[in-house]
Formats: structure tokens, C-alpha cells, sequence
């Protein structure tokens, strides 16, 4: 797919950067903290979720003022101030849209669906929360608020494990310098603070579109305690829960976020592919549709039970599953072969 840039400017002379992917029914997703249009559309992985999200559709993100490609500005960070970019942003549809918000942009999204609701067709709210005062101790939030400004180096890397733990190293390095490419440590300090003055409790009574609340159960950065609260602020609201720690939603299991939020929208999904296993992941993943166990199959490839055991909850989590049982029946459907009858060969672990 191709990005295709543009900007919008609101009254008071703010410049706010957007970006298009796809073409037809448009759905208008809110990032969150510090993003980059360019920047972001580069990293394989960030770049990855919005194709996804995009196949058979349209899909708009921008910049928030005074991040990546938007210019900053001397207006502080508010709720009002998020609110209006967003509806300058929305104001070049010229149609009611799906509207997606990760992170910070879920309270966002979630305050623009109650205030508008017929200009939003579905709304999905991915690592939000009720009340950012809610989100760590005032002192976790003082000190984080503290080090961004005065240590923007040292800030970036400390909030880059927070929201990717499960990076390996050489990713969190290149998130920590991507957040650092996105703003001043000023802008980053005073985007951080909203987060944390952000309250929707009020707000959420209100909304009265369809809605999908989407967590990962060990999200550092937004306990699944808030995701809970949306679910039950929004009347109607389905809350799906999602394995993982990665608080950022191109991180952990990006597939498995993607059909849940395409199959709310009522978009294709596509059939899980073997593309993000390893090689060794697809010979663990024929074996387990064979019916063997750990320990065979630890004997079969020559490697000891306990890393067997490891390969099949890796595989396990990148293609959202919950059982042996669902791999097998994944790996056949795949290569067109017939699992195993039950209890043939198939023994307890």
C-alpha cells in the first residue's frame, strides 16, 4: 500500500498532519502518545498493523499537534485541544466513519463518540482507560513526568519497556529512538501529563455506538482493570481480552489483535497464515498435529522437553490460540491434512 500525506488546519492556525492508506469505508484511528506518520509508516512491524487494518478499507491516522509531521504549537494540551484535531481530521471524510483509539487515543475516541455519535459507525478502544490518575501511584507519575523532561534519553528508554517488555533489546533501543524522533521532551512531558489528567468517566454513559474494548491482560502501561471500566462505563460494549504483555498493538501478537478488531467491524479476516512462525516453529506445530507430546516431540527434533514445551506456547500465543488442539487443527486445515482421531496418539503431556 501506498501513504498518501496531507494536512488540515484549524482555526486558530494549527497545522495537523493525516495520512491514507486503502480506499472505501474509512475507519479514523486516534494514536496514541508520540507517533510519527513517516517514521512509523517505516517500521516493519507499526507499518504492518495498518495495512492490516486498512485490507478492503480506509485507513486515517495523524499527527497530533507538536508530534512527527504536525508542527508544535504554543496551545496546551487538553481534551478540548485532542477533540478538535480530531474533528478537523474527521471534517475531510465527509461521512460517518469507524473510529479506532489506542492507548491515549482511547479516551479520545471514546469522548468523540459520545459527543458525536452519528458521525461514527463502530468504535474500538484498544490499551484506553477511564481515569489516567488511575493508571500508577501519584509519585510513579511525578517521577516518569520528571524524568521525560529532564532526561529525555533516559525517559524514552524507561517508558519503552513499560509498553514493549517483550521486545529484545535491539527493538526497545529502536522504539526509545523513535519516541525521541517524535517530539521535544517539552511536547512529550505535556502529552504525557494529559494521559494522566485524561477522565472519560463522565463521558462514557453517553456513547452510544457500538463498542469493542480490546486489552492485552498483562499491559503494563494501562492495568486491565480500566479496560474493564470502558466495558462497563459503555452500555453494550463487548470486551475482548487478549494474551500479552506489549502495551503498544503493533507489538506481542499484532494478528490476533487484528481479526478481532476486522471481525467487529464486520471486515474479511484472513485466515491465519504460517508466515510469523520459524522454521522450527512449523516443524513443532506438524508434530503437534500428529499428536505427539512434548517429550516426543523433544525426541523427533533432538532438543530437551522443557524447550519442546517452550515452542509450543510460542506458538501457541502468535496465533492466539488456547490449546494443542486448535494448532493441530490449524496446521491440518493449513496443508490439508486430517488431525489425528481423538486418542490416537495423542497422549496426555
Amino acid at each position: 500500500m501506498r501513504q498518501r500525506l496531507d494536512r488540515v488546519v484549524l482555526d486558530d492556525g494549527t497545522a495537523v498532519a493525516y495520512a491514507s492508506i486503502g480506499s472505501g469505508r474509512p475507519l479514523v484511528y486516534v494514536m496514541g502518545w508520540l507517533t510519527h506518520l513517516r517514521l512509523g509508516w517505516e517500521l516493519p512491524a507499526e507499518r504492518a498493523l495498518y495495512e492490516a487494518l486498512a485490507q478492503g478499507g480506509r485507513l486515517v491516522r495523524y499527527d497530533r499537534a507538536g508530534c512527527g509531521l504536525s508542527p508544535a504549537t504554543q496551545r496546551p494540551a487538553s481534551l478540548a485541544y485532542e477533540l478538535e484535531q480530531l474533528g478537523a481530521v474527521a471534517a475531510t471524510l465527509g461521512e460517518p466513519f469507524d473510529l479506532m483509539g489506542t492507548s491515549m487515543g482511547a479516551p479520545v475516541a471514546a469522548a468523540w463518540a459520545a459527543a458525536h455519535p452519528a458521525s461514527v459507525r463502530c468504535l474500538v478502544l484498544y490499551g484506553g482507560w477511564v481515569r489516567g490518575a488511575e493508571l500508577s501511584a501519584p509519585g510513579v507519575r511525578e517521577n516518569v513526568l520528571g524524568l521525560v523532561e529532564a532526561h529525555w534519553g533516559l525517559g524514552s528508554d524507561v517508558l519503552t519497556d513499560i509498553f514493549a517488555p517483550d521486545a529484545d533489546a535491539a527493538t526497545r533501543a529502536g522504539q526509545a529512538r523513535y519516541q525521541r524522533a517524535c517530539s521535544s521532551a517539552a511536547t512529550a512531558r505535556d502529552l504525557l501529563a494529559l494521559s494522566y489528567d485524561l477522565d472519560v468517566g463522565d463521558l462514557l454513559g453517553r456513547v452510544r455506538t457500538p463498542t469493542l474494548v480490546v486489552h492485552r491482560t498483562g499491559d503494563r502501561a494501562a492495568p486491565v482493570a480500566q479496560a474493564e471500566a470502558l466495558a462497563a462505563g459503555i452500555s453494550g460494549a463487548r470486551l475482548t481480552l487478549l494474551p500479552g504483555r506489549s502495551h503498544l498493538p503493533y507489538a506481542g501478537d499484532r494478528d490476533e489483535l487484528v481479526r478481532v478488531i476486522r471481525r467487529f467491524l464486520g471486515r474479511p479476516v484472513a485466515r491465519r497464515r504460517a508466515e510469523g512462525l520459524t522454521a522450527r516453529q512449523r516443524e513443532v506445530a506438524a508434530l503437534v498435529s500428529q499428536g505427539c507430546t512434548n517429550r516426543e516431540i523433544a525426541i523427533r527434533l533432538g532438543i530437551d522437553e522443557r524447550s519442546a514445551e517452550g515452542h509450543v506456547e510460542r506458538i501457541r500465543l502468535r496465533l492466539g490460540f488456547r490449546s494443542r488442539a486448535q494448532i493441530a487443527a490449524w496446521y491440518s486445515a493449513q496443508w490439508g491434512i486430517s488431525p489425528p482421531a481423538p486418542g490416537a496418539g495423542a497422549r496426555p503431556r
